[in-house]
């Protein structure tokens, strides 16, 4: 790769740690309105980290190189370890005390909406730390978007864009700027963030709780303010209910939800990857509602409520927990962990494989096993009434067959450092499809992260960063051929 791509490349990420930066100063505005001594430490890690990116700005300008997809894959990657690195300075230095692995995992994990966490103690801890936390999983649920939307469309790794979506021809489009649509897609997000916080408000949250939860249920990402997560709450029907609906809207294509808000488009919400989300959803929740209501004689209202919360969070990758559903069953359990591997839709905040490729890999099979009894039969997969290009079929193969295998190498990983099966195997999944607890006592729903040894954190934070891109993003800047001039 020629040396102009790499300092174009590192000329961006230094921008966006700028930026960065500079949202630390709405955390040390919060500590120093509520009397808090680490409104020092936010405006240092800002002084500090902004400086360090304002001089590697400096030093990198120039000429912007060609756009290529070399320098595409070079720029996603160098943007997430500036988010990550930037992000984790204020953990390092507040009052919290947390080693360079726990800040850095801690950080990780925001910046990809993760939600797992080393930091014990959420209930008593400092406002500028638990709004540092979510604002990290907010920026990183947005740029989820933009990622899904834009970036692995063009890099041609996957993800159905916008552009995609819609028909080819300019005239059909409801946005013919690129700015109009991004502003659009800023604008809908932070609606909808105001309208959780307002809903989280009126059915009893303070106002505190509430602006970081809507921050984190939003971006489908998990941080709480409270040890217990969402479970501190787990005797409010009302507030489970709008987490739950607020973390399934989030999982819809957020360019469909434009379509829809922006322009009346009911016939977006046909996509039909919206129609396998919402059906696996649908089963899931009524499974183990049945199943609560049947094996452990809860009312099923009670049952529902608590199902319908949970199963939606691990599918929308979202990482709440009402309760500890590794408690409720063999089958439950088996459930949540079936659920770990399903994610939203392409274009929304959630992780997982997500349910378009579920739908091209089914039709793949389809026309596969019909191609056993017809051998010289012809069939188009398609994607509704489109046809499906060979790159996006490949690309939806290719995901997968990486998936396992590094899902299988990173629980061969975690298992070297001393973990237990269930932790490993179940942490390995978690951190790459980027739901946040996993199963067991230690990582599970009532559990943390925190008794992890360092290393088994730093696998882990390598785990969250590669399935927030979608994995093929990051093996293939480990390739020779990639740095090849």
């Amino acid at each position: 790769m020629h040396y102009l791509a790499i300092r174009a490349a590192l000329h961006i990420a230094s921008v966006f740690g700028v930026y960065l930066s500079a949202a630390m100063l709405i955390p040390a505005a919060v500590d120093l309105y509520f009397g808090n001594d680490d409104w020092r430490v936010f405006a240092f890690s800002a002084l500090f980290s902004g400086g360090l990116a304002i001089g590697l700005s400096l030093a990198t300008q120039g000429r912007a190189p060609a756009i290529t997809s070399r320098f595409g894959f070079l720029v996603v990657n160098l943007l997430w370890l500036t988010g990550c690195a930037v992000g984790s300075v204020p953990f390092l230095a507040a009052s919290v005390e947390l080693s360079l692995a726990d800040a850095f995992f801690e950080s990780v994990s925001g910046i990809t909406a993760t939600g797992a966490t080393v930091i014990i103690g959420l209930d008593n801890m400092p406002p500028g730390i638990l709004l540092w936390r979510s604002i990290l999983q907010w920026i990183g649920g947005l740029g989820v978007i933009a990622l899904g939307l834009f970036v692995l469309p063009f890099l041609n790794v996957g993800g159905v864009s916008y552009f995609r979506i819609e028909s080819s021809d300019i005239e059909d489009r409801p946005f013919d700027r690129f700015s109009t649509f991004a502003i659009s897609l800023v604008g809908i997000y932070a609606a909808l963030t105001l309208a959780c916080t307002v809903a989280y408000t009126f059915a009893g949250m303070r106002i505190f709780d509430a602006l970081n939860h809507a921050l984190t249920t939003i971006a489908t990402a998990g941080f709480s303010t409270h040890d217990s997560s969402m479970g501190y709450y787990r005797d409010n029907a009302a507030i489970l209910w709008i987490g739950t609906v607020f973390m399934f809207i989030s999982a819809l294509p957020f360019s469909i939800l434009i379509l829809f808000t922006l322009r009346g488009r009911l016939d977006a919400l046909r996509d039909p990857q919206i129609r396998v989300f919402a059906g696996y959803v649908v089963a899931f929740v009524l499974a183990v509602a049945i199943y609560l209501r049947i094996a452990h004689e809860r009312p099923f209202l009670d049952a529902l409520t608590h199902s319908a919360f949970n199963m939606v969070s691990i599918i929308s990758t979202a990482g709440y927990a009402s309760d500890d559903y590794a408690q409720w069953g063999a089958f439950a359990t088996a459930a949540a962990f079936v659920a770990m591997f399903l994610g939203g839709c392409s274009g929304s905040t959630t992780g997982g494989i997500k349910a378009y490729r579920f739908l091209i890999l089914f039709k793949l099979l389809s026309n596969g096993l019909r191609r056993f009894v017809y051998p010289n039969t012809v069939v188009t997969v398609r994607y509704g009434d489109r046809p499906v290009e060979d790159d996006m079929q490949r690309a939806v193969v290719l995901y997968m067959s990486a998936f396992l295998v590094i899902w299988a190498f990173l629980f061969l990983a975690l298992a070297a450092t001393g973990l237990d099966f269930v932790t490993a195997v179940s942490a390995a999944l978690t951190g790459l499809t980027n739901v946040g607890p996993g199963l067991g006592p230690i990582v599970g729903p009532a559990g943390t992260f925190a008794p992890l040894p360092d290393l088994a954190k730093w696998i882990m934070a390598l785990a969250m960063l590669m399935g927030r891109l979608e994995i093929l993003a990051v093996l293939v800047i480990f390739t020779p051929v990639f740095w090849e001039r």
